[in-house]
């Protein structure tokens, strides 16, 4: 996990070329020299190190137009002096009339490679690479290795062509260089980029597919015509002048969730303006096999009679072929998406392995982080610990917190070799003034009440800050149990995002059913997953991640998704079935192969948050905004 961020100043940014954005491209911008944030940059590099933790570095690039000609450099002490001379000392009198800056921050949480490394990369060639996101798939990355180390090496050998040009003048001209979006387009697993590609004066900029990895942009407005990026937006560049616009839609937010895609921004000079211009275009995915992904089309979705038939007859002791794949799939995400990497064992191997918890698990006991749970005890050596993060507001009498110790006992049973800690972290809402005022700030641009108590939520539970019982008894019994304080050092956190929209878990996936059958569930579901960027894991992303730890989704992992795509619907869920039943039927056989019985049978709910009303969540932000 990282936080990336650009900030772009001096150039027109000219965005008529795609359909991003509303707004007329900005006014001419300002000087270089000038500044009218409404943050400052310590504030957000401090937003940024909180994800980041091990390591933060920054980059400037200065651009330059002179003559019709661009030049661009690295920024440092005689930087100025030699754009200016137009890297021609005999031409110093053609003085650039346009300056324009590129200021990359890099903030980096080390989870693969041998050595500690710092972002910006940069190479010999003078591009610049600021990453936040795991390479599983479509990029060999080796266990020590380091994933931005190797996707700096192969962008660094990709051409320079627009996108548009690359099939001919690329492809076919025997070299076989592949471009940019070629590359990105070909990574699986979470991602969020920004790459300068300095020959050819063109930002590449985007997030994956399913927007797993947070990124903020502004676009250029009247008010601030710079453009900017970055993984969270800075605590100062809230509006504090009301309830910072919680459940007002209609506002304008300073920051916007970048759709997921592929985004470029060429450079190049403007007679008319007589600046820097820079004009952004959307890319189409270059990988075919991602586009249907993304288009979530089942390959079957109204059954016929025998077909319910055959799915709920009387034989259901045996394992059907749809569950083992899915379980086949979920297995190999989990392997994926929890490798300990070598330097992960290098910095621990002082401690040793008996105190090693390397991956925890946000948890509820429900059905599917109880999945998660066991396959990460089959994936993991049975040397580490595995920290179950469990939050309530309710203390012991939640349903969350009940679910969880019935949970970590069934886990105990099927894996007793296993060290499980249960982390109870405890939440007392006259105490939250000052958590609801920093959670604000990750959220944002979300602004709901429920994205507030989702993020609180997400926020305490990745925290890892909590209670654990120890005791003499192998057994629940509190009188045998002592509960000491203790923080999970896990910096891998599991999170069950993308079940429930891929297998009907939702009270409204059974009332769209009940509504428009078979076609009408299918519409709501292929609506979640293609809407989940936006809704879900750009804010889940920047509220887990503020605690410097990295959330992986072994639901949403590509291969997961399209596994679950090729299985019919009526088998994936029958929502005639009762609840606890029918809903998420497919993960419920696959717990039942996973020894989880009782787990298999537990009836959906939602994220365990606060019971607080509008008017007493309105009167608590009102506190906190004197």
């Amino acid at each position: 996990m990282c936080g990336i961020a650009l900030i772009i100043r001096g150039i027109r940014i000219d965005l008529s070329a795609t359909l991003l954005h509303s707004q007329s491209p900005a006014p001419n911008p300002e000087p270089v020299s000038s500044s009218n944030f409404v943050f400052s940059v310590d504030a957000l590099e401090a937003a940024l190190r909180r994800r980041g933790p091990d390591s933060l570095g920054t980059k400037k690039v200065v651009i330059s137009a002179g003559d019709q000609e661009l030049f661009s450099a690295i920024d440092d002490e005689d930087c100025r002096a030699r754009l200016l001379c137009c890297a021609n000392r005999e031409t110093c009198s053609r003085v650039p009339y346009a300056v324009g800056q590129l200021h990359f921050i890099g903030a980096t949480l080390q989870l693969r490679g041998r050595t500690a490394v710092t972002q910006p990369f940069v190479d010999s060639s003078g591009d610049i690479l600021i990453y936040n996101g795991e390479i599983f798939g479509g990029i060999n990355v080796e266990s020590d290795s380091n994933d931005g180390e190797i996707l700096m090496r192969t962008l660094g050998s990709c051409c320079s062509c627009s996108s548009r040009e690359h099939a001919s003048a690329c492809s076919s001209n025997g070299k076989g260089r592949t471009s940019v979006l070629d590359v990105l387009s070909t990574i699986k697993g979470p991602w969020a980029v920004i790459y300068w590609q300095d020959n050819s004066r063109t930002l590449w900029f985007g997030r994956d597919a399913f927007g797993r990895r947070s990124l903020l942009v502004h676009w250029p407005t009247m008010k601030d015509s710079r453009f900017l990026l970055s993984s969270v937006s800075p605590f100062s560049s809230v509006d504090r002048s009301s309830d910072l616009g919680v459940e007002d839609s209609t506002s304008p937010s300073f920051w916007e969730e970048l759709s997921c895609g592929v985004y470029s921004l060429s450079m190049s000079t403007s007679e008319l303006y007589g600046c820097l211009v820079g004009e952004i275009k959307k890319h189409e995915w270059a990988n075919t096999g991602l586009i249907d992904l993304i288009k979530w089309e089942r390959v079957s979705v109204e059954p016929n009679p025998e077909d319910i038939y055959f799915s709920c007859g009387p034989d259901q002791s045996s394992v059907s072929l749809p569950a083992q794949n899915v379980l086949n799939a979920l297995r190999r995400s989990v392997m994926l998406h929890t490798s300990v990497h070598k330097i992960f064992q290098v910095e621990t191997s002082d401690t040793g392995k008996q105190e090693l918890v390397p991956v925890a698990i946000l948890f509820s006991g429900g059905l599917d982080s109880m999945i998660l749970a066991a396959l990460l005890d089959e994936c993991l050596d049975t040397s580490y610990g595995i920290d179950l993060l469990n939050v309530s507001f309710d203390g012991q009498f939640a349903p969350d917190r009940i679910s969880a110790k019935a949970g970590f006992e069934e886990l105990r049973r099927i894996a007793p070799l296993r060290r499980w800690k249960l982390v109870e972290i405890d939440a007392d809402l006259s105490k939250l003034t000052l958590e609801m005022k920093h959670v604000m700030s990750l959220i944002n641009p979300a602004n709901t009440y429920m994205d507030l108590n989702i993020g609180i939520a997400l926020w305490l539970a990745a925290s890892g800050y909590g209670w654990v019982s120890e005791g003499t008894s192998n057994n629940n019994d509190d009188e045998n149990q002592q509960r000491i304080r203790y923080k999970s050092s896990a910096r891998i956190v599991l999170v069950g995002s993308g079940a429930d929209e891929q297998c009907a878990g939702y009270g409204r996936h059974k009332t769209k059913y009940r509504c428009g059958s078979w076609l009408g569930l299918n519409e709501e579901m292929k609506l979640d997953m293609q809407r989940i960027w936006k809704r879900n894991m750009g804010r889940d992303d920047r509220c887990i991640a503020d605690n410097g730890k990295e959330a992986r989704f072994p639901f949403l992992d590509e291969d997961v998704i399209r596994t679950i795509l090729d299985i019919p619907l009526w088998e994936v869920a029958n929502l005639n079935q009762p609840s606890g039943t029918g809903d998420k039927k497919i993960l419920r056989e696959v717990a039942k192969m996973l020894g989880l019985h009782e787990a298999a049978v537990l009836p959906k709910r939602a994220i365990q948050v606060f019971d607080i009303s509008v008017q007493e969540c309105s009167a608590s932000l009102a506190r906190i905004m004197i």
